[in-house]
Formats: structure tokens, C-alpha cells, sequence
């Protein structure tokens, strides 16, 4: 399973600002992205367009060898997205996935079981009478549930408190298997830094930074260091602690990445 962006142009109609400009990605199997950027430069559109809810102006998004935008029932059965914006119908669980899990083959009601488990919420839920972080909760597990091959999400730790931030990341690792790919789009870099396998961050100019974390910890450190300590900084920021920097790694040990520091450094460099 691969998804391959070649050359997408996008903007909306009646607009004649390009949200998306000659976007090239490829992303395989077995591997969690997070896909950042500041506002307004197309990653929610760029889910969209990899889910088939908009077709791009040019160029070209395959999914497993078929154009996305087709919407194939077959390809269809393979992704989920998970919107920032959502409603959930004013319906009982159990009525709920009685009604949307037969669209996915590989849906797992055990799997759904342990996710609801995991963020503490019991099986026997009546949607409409839950809060909106509560909605989020079960979306995201039935999502899991379907098991998907392609599993997009957008800002999906907004309007969580901080112990259901954590319960999220236990829950996308225990469900995360070899032949997935899931895309988290979101301006909480810290709430999925643990997670991610790959690094994908977007301007208007089009992909800016395009890395795997492990070849990001293998060429860059990110630490605390004294304004004596500057020589080979490529990129830092004052705090409490003293300066936050990136440096490239060198001789020195393994840290652990900085997020937020590694979308500041490229977006002010690149940009």
C-alpha cells in the first residue's frame, strides 16, 4: 500500500489563490506522518484530496494504483478520514456501527472494544448525549476499528485534556500494524512527537521538509545550550532553560526531537 502525490496543483473555485502548487509526497506503509504547516497552506485540503473528496486541478493522487478522486467503492473501503469538524447522529453506539461498519470488511468490534477501553468510555453510549471531546473519542475509535489501510486525521487531539492526549497515543500505537499508513495533520506538534515515524511539512511554496525521524536523529540534536555554546547552531530560540537549539549531531549522543523547534528552524530557513 503507497500513496503516491505527484505534481498536485488545488485551488477552490471561484478562487484564483493556489492552495496546493506542484505537491510531490509518496507515502508508504508502516509509517505515521505528521504533516504540519502554518494556516492556509492546504493540509487539510491535502487529506481531502487523498481521501477523493476533491480532485486536484492537476496532477495526480494514486492510491494503491488508483486515482483517488475516482472514489471506487473498492478504494474507499481502504481509507478513513477523521475531519477536525465533525457530527455524530443522535443514535446509540451499537446503532451507530450497525449502520457504518459494513462499509469496512476488516472492521473489528473487539478492536473498537479496547479503544473505548483505552480512553475510558463504556461501550453502551448514547451519542448525542456526549461532550464534544467525547464525540472525538469514539470517532477516533471506530476509525481504529475499521482498520483501513489509510487512516488520515486532522487536528485530531484538539479539545482534548491532557491524560486523553496520552490515551491517544497509546491507542494509535497499539493499533498502528506493518501494513498502514496513518497521516496526522495538527498544529499540536507536542502531542504527537512520540508517535511519528515520518516528518512532512508544507508552506504556499509547496513541501519544505520531507524526513523520516530517524534520519532526523541521526543528522540533527536538539538541546539546551549556553550563548557560549553557539558555534555550530543552525537554529535557536531563548527560554528558561537557555538557548533551545538544533544543531547538526556530529559525534554527540542521540536526542530526542523537538517538534516544534525542528518546524520553526525550517519554516524560518526555508520559507
Amino acid at each position: 500500500m503507497n500513496v503516491n502525490i505527484e505534481n498536485v496543483d488545488f485551488r477552490y473555485k471561484g478562487s484564483s489563490k493556489e492552495v496546493l502548487n506542484h505537491l510531490s509526497i509518496n507515502l508508504t506503509e508502516n509509517k505515521i506522518y505528521g504533516l504540519l504547516g502554518k494556516n492556509g497552506v492546504g493540509k487539510s485540503t491535502l487529506l481531502n484530496i487523498i481521501a477523493g473528496l476533491l480532485k486536484p486541478n492537476n496532477g495526480k493522487v494514486m492510491v494503491d494504483g488508483e486515482e483517488s478522486w475516482k472514489r471506487s467503492p473498492a478504494l474507499l473501503q481502504k481509507i478513513f478520514l477523521v475531519t477536525e469538524d465533525f457530527s455524530l447522529p443522535n443514535v446509540t453506539l451499537a446503532n451507530y456501527v450497525k449502520m457504518n461498519a459494513p462499509f469496512y470488511p476488516d472492521f473489528s468490534q473487539s478492536m473498537l472494544n479496547d479503544c473505548l477501553r483505552e480512553f475510558e468510555l463504556p461501550q453502551e453510549l448514547k451519542l448525542g448525549e456526549l461532550s464534544m471531546g467525547q464525540k472525538k473519542k469514539v470517532l477516533m475509535s471506530f476509525a481504529l476499528a475499521t482498520q483501513t489501510k489509510i487512516l488520515l486525521m486532522d487536528e485530531p487531539t484538539n479539545g482534548l485534556d491532557i491524560p486523553s492526549k496520552a490515551q491517544f497515543r497509546r491507542t494509535i500505537s497499539r493499533c498502528m500494524n506493518e501494513d498502514r499508513i496513518i497521516v496526522i495533520s495538527t498544529h499540536q506538534v507536542h502531542d504527537i512527537e512520540q508517535l511519528l515515524d515520518h516528518v512532512v511539512i508544507l508552506s504556499q511554496k509547496g513541501v519544505l521538509f520531507d524526513m523520516s525521524t530517524e534520519d532526523i536523529s541521526r543528522q540533527y540534536v536538539f538541546e539546551y545550550r549556553s550563548p557560549q555554546d553557539m558555534g555550530d547552531v543552525i537554529y535557536a530560540e531563548p527560554s528558561l532553560q537557555g538557548n533551545a537549539v538544533m544543531a547538526p549531531r556530529g559525534e554527540r549522543g542521540e536526542t530526542q526531537i523537538n517538534l516544534e523547534l525542528l518546524f520553526n528552524s525550517v519554516t524560518s530557513i526555508r520559507e
